[in-house]
């Protein structure tokens, strides 16, 4: 059993514990070392040198009389840098946290002092609070391993293709209208031909900066469009011949009647392909559909949901459910639904279909991950009894 002693710091089997906390910027990192004996020694590396951090490391420990074979627990900031440094961390044997910057607390006054130094001490203080057993004074961030990261940035990059698609379109469509024009079609092989015969409101050509604008909004979405169609080809390779987990969940998601591969493509690489849950609350929370309440004398109200989690998720949850109601029309959930809240409109029917989308996401979880088909769901290849 662990001592207290084990608990702040010391372990029970003769070593002791570095802490380190890192706050990283794009040119130097900020690493303040401390022990359980409260010493501390603050340093700055070149950012991106880990064969200088370890050093430092190395060094705090001796400073701080600590035996070279102490073991070293540290923390940084999810941010720009993302995980790189937490697998090179653990490389070298360094238990390491990433932690949600939003789940750290702050000062409520209208103005409050902030500087790398200051975060880099309020950092520590949460570190040595967690070591301790104050497991709910952060976040800490699942961290995907290096496949399941890779795989999820090809849906993360045909999601930015596509906005940036809508972007080019609705840039020409402006364009257009400024001269009181609207094309039932934009782009294609002729976009430039087009462009030149077009004729404004009262007859007359466009002008020859209008048409260079034109037609290089054009250029630019046919670029788009050629990067688009070549990763979703990619994109069907994976989900169709992989072995890696969010291959293999894609494809199972894909069976059901409501979810189509570019969904169950989203589900298995944001969620479900590389992370496990405890239960549905800790599911729910992973993508901020969870409540808000708020209590207080006699003041009692609810703010929501609290959107803390993946949103990326929780907007396509949200179309998903649309669609299970659509072309699940006989499932259990569909009728729960139609029941409670199909007479309802406007704001709130929108606000209602959240409430199918968390239930939703918890029987796709068990149909995963239990085999569980939603009652009543329709697969693609069989139907299922209710």
């Amino acid at each position: 059993m662990a001592t207290q002693a084990a608990h702040t710091g010391e372990t029970s089997v003769g070593g002791q514990v570095l802490y380190m906390a890192l706050e990283l910027s794009d040119a130097t990192w900020k690493v303040l070392f401390a022990s359980a004996t409260g010493k501390r020694r603050e340093r700055s590396v070149r950012a991106r040198d880990l064969a200088r951090l370890m050093e430092e490391i190395a060094e705090a420990k001796r400073r701080l009389g600590l035996d070279a074979g102490a073991r070293v627990l540290s923390c940084y900031e999810a941010g720009r840098d993302g995980f790189w440094l937490d697998r090179a961390l653990k490389a070298k044997g360094i238990e390491n946290l990433v932690v949600d910057s939003s789940s750290i607390e702050v000062a409520r006054r209208a103005r409050h002092r902030k500087t790398d130094r200051l975060d880099l001490i309020k950092l520590m203080g949460l570190l040595l609070r967690w070591a301790g057993g104050e497991k709910r004074v952060w976040s800490v961030v699942r961290v995907p391993d290096a496949a399941a990261e890779d795989i999820r940035q090809l849906s993360r990059a045909i999601d930015r293709l596509k906005g940036e698609r809508g972007q080019h379109r609705s840039r020409i469509k402006s364009l257009l209208a400024l001269q009181g024009l609207k094309l039932a079609s934009i782009g294609g092989d002729k976009w430039a031909k087009r462009v030149a015969e077009l004729r404004a409101w009262d007859g007359s050509g466009l002008g020859c900066h209008l048409q260079r604008d034109l037609i290089t909004q054009g250029e630019r979405l046919a670029l788009v469009e050629s990067q688009l169609a070549t990763l979703k080809a990619e994109r069907e390779r994976l989900v169709g011949q992989s072995a890696q987990p969010a291959a293999v969940k894609a494809r199972q998601l894909a069976e059901l009647g409501a979810i189509a591969e570019e969904s169950s493509f989203v589900f298995a690489t944001e969620l479900f392909g590389w992370r496990t849950f405890a239960n549905r609350r800790e599911l729910a929370a992973s993508v901020g559909l969870v409540p808000t309440p708020y209590k207080s004398g006699n003041s009692e109200h609810e703010q929501g949901l609290s959107k803390a989690g993946n949103g990326r998720m929780r907007t396509m949850l949200v179309e998903i459910a649309w669609c299970w109601l659509r072309y699940q029309p006989s499932s259990a959930l569909s009728q729960w639904w139609q029941g409670r809240f199909g007479k309802t409109g406007g704001r709130a029917r929108k606000a209602a279909i959240v409430a199918l989308a968390r239930k939703l996401l918890v029987a796709l979880w068990r149909y995963l991950e239990q085999g569980i088909v939603p009652e009543g769901a329709t697969l693609k290849t069989r139907r299922v009894a209710a």
